[in-house]
């Protein structure tokens, strides 16, 4: 789970520049319900960058290289409904972003910032995703995947909850508030 929190975090992430991120003057903190949003929103992006990631290593039968696109799809079909809460999180993470990067992202209507999000979150995943974890992450995306997306990120959320009552929330730029 953690590999997959993770994940979803740098997704996160993604959707603002990162040398804005650096600037950040706090490490800002997401709710339980605003970490689900955010996860139930990337799931297919981070599922698609993962596959493209992980099929040069993975085996031909593999989850991720003969069943994610079908999963990404699936998953995306709910998941507008998540959009306003994810992109108050997604803004709420880069709240230390450049004023103008800030202004024009959010000045772009929701038709052009939402493929902008997840273009971002695949190419991010796919880029940085370590393929030694691969193998382990085809195994979670099995293992949830006959979950509705819904469920999928509320378990993910949960974990990350999980994580921040015992006080180790931190995940990538940003932490899971205590609840």
């Amino acid at each position: 789970m953690r590999v997959l929190n993770r994940t979803i975090a740098i997704a996160a992430a993604l959707a603002l520049p990162a040398p804005a991120l650096a600037q950040a003057a706090g490490v800002p903190c997401l709710t339980a319900q605003e970490f689900t949003a955010v996860s139930t929103f990337a799931l297919p992006g981070v599922i698609r960058g993962a596959a493209q990631r992980c099929t040069p290593v993975l085996p031909s039968d593999a989850f991720l290289r003969s069943q994610s696109e079908n999963l990404a799809k699936r998953y995306s079909a709910g998941r507008d409904r998540s959009w306003p809460q994810a992109k108050a999180a997604f803004f709420k993470i880069g709240g230390g972003m450049d004023p103008q990067a800030a202004s024009l992202l959010k000045a772009m209507p929701d038709e052009n910032l939402k493929p902008f999000v997840e273009g971002a979150v695949t190419t991010m995943v796919g880029q940085q995703l370590p393929t030694d974890r691969c193998s382990a992450v085809d195994r979670l995306v099995m293992l949830l995947s006959p979950l509705p997306a819904e469920s999928t990120a509320e378990v993910i959320g949960l974990a990350a909850g999980l994580g921040a009552r015992s006080g180790q929330a931190r995940v990538g730029k940003f932490t899971i508030c205590k609840a």
